[in-house]
């Protein structure tokens, strides 16, 4: 039960009419608006007198600056021997309970108050709130813990080979019927996914490049091997730094993107909406989604690869004095064409990768706010820790491949 003051009316006939209590509510006839809360400070023989004006509510104390206000106020009338809280136009539990901390769990000298102010603030030193202490975690329950969690781990491996396997089906339906298939949202995902990332990973692939080429060319000019920065360059960029700094900057665009798209789904109601209109999930969310990653990932990683040549070529020419014809008549033979189909086979895997993972997360998503946040950053780090296990994958076994 909440105590408090309602007020109802300023008329001029009422003025006169006393204070009664109504479904527990303290409350005056008389009264039509409430302030924000505030003291006076009066002086009196031998000290002080507070006065205390305004509403001292809920509604008025969590109210940023009014609380501000009314907590600076208390912490300037210090512990003073008499309060008076006869101007207060709205006492509730939340009031009661602030003044009751202010004067340190106890009654003050003096206090001026109502009946019903003073049965409020009775209540509230009777059963003052207690905070919960911590349960102390048995090992039972610990175990308890553990197992759900790879509870939970176990049904995210379902639910993502179930999507993998329904994937597959939808394929092969594509296949039959390729006038029925989701064109219109492929394009669309292709342009966004693969256009539209162009500039972003060209820029950093050039960069890095440019670094790489830099920080060998100070280590290899030591030893006077400055030509091998041809080999050490063009292997590592097309081979591993190419594919995979394109899938780590798609997985943070993309797969981010891909998971709150299809969240925000869930949270408007489209999926089930989709659901009633007997729409295949699958076929029109992840597949398209699905099929234009794999085809974007390996152009991405070629045109990323390029920029970070085009980067190291400028930087070996200025560092070193090796033209970009030399490095250019000089990489064919210091690197095998099979490394760059390695390097598109692997980026066609990080896209389905990446694709998968950001559907897998988007339909997971619970219909509010907070589960859609902590989807999308879920989906970015497994889909980066992904692309990093293929790659590590892929280089074990293929270590024979192309060198």
């Amino acid at each position: 039960m909440r105590a408090g003051i309602r007020l109802e009316c300023q008329c001029p006939s009422h003025m006169g009419a006393a204070p009664r209590w109504t479904n527990g509510l303290f409350s005056y006839p008389y009264l039509m608006q409430t302030s924000a809360p505030r003291i006076d400070t009066q002086p009196i023989d031998g000290g002080s007198r507070v006065v205390l004006r305004g509403a001292w509510t809920a509604a008025s104390l969590t109210a940023g600056r009014e609380w501000r206000a009314a907590a600076k106020a208390l912490a300037a009338a210090g512990q003073a021997g008499s309060w008076d809280l006869r101007g207060i136009d709205a006492l509730d539990h939340l009031g009661a309970l602030a003044l009751w901390r202010h004067w340190g769990c106890q009654w003050p000298p003096r206090v001026d108050a109502d009946d019903g102010q003073r049965a409020l603030i009775e209540r509230v030193a009777a059963y003052p709130p207690q905070p919960l202490p911590p349960r102390p975690h048995t090992l039972a329950q610990r175990i308890d813990a553990l197992g759900l969690q790879v509870e939970q781990a176990l049904a995210q491996v379902r639910d993502f080979v179930a999507l993998i396997g329904q994937l597959l089906l939808d394929s092969l339906r594509l296949l039959a019927a390729p006038r029925r298939g989701p064109w219109r949202d492929f394009s669309g995902h292709l342009y966004n996914i693969g256009a539209q990332a162009l500039p972003i990973t060209a820029l950093v692939g050039f960069l890095i490049g440019v670094v790489l080429a830099y920080l060998m060319s100070q280590v290899l000019r030591q030893f006077g091997a400055e030509t091998f920065i041809v080999n050490i360059l063009g292997l590592s960029l097309i081979r591993e730094l190419g594919p995979l700094l394109a899938a780590v900057l798609i997985a943070g665009r993309s797969g981010s993107s891909i998971t709150a798209q299809i969240g925000v789904m869930r949270v408007t109601e489209e999926l089930d909406a989709m659901r009633v209109l007997g729409i295949a999930a699958g076929f029109r969310l992840v597949l398209p989604r699905a099929l234009a990653l794999a085809i974007a990932m390996p152009l991405i990683a070629v045109w990323t690869t390029l920029a970070a040549l085009v980067g190291g070529v400028l930087a070996a020419d200025l560092t070193l004095g090796i033209t970009p014809s030399y490095f250019m008549q000089s990489l064919p033979k210091a690197v095998m064409v099979s490394n760059l189909w390695l390097a598109v086979a692997k980026s066609m895997v990080f896209g389905m990768s990446i694709a998968l993972i950001g559907c897998h997360f988007g339909l997971r998503v619970k219909p509010n706010t907070e589960s859609l946040g902590r989807g999308t950053t879920a989906s970015v780090v497994a889909a980066i820790t992904a692309v990093i296990l293929i790659d590590a994958l892929f280089a074990v076994l293929f270590k024979n491949v192309g060198i």
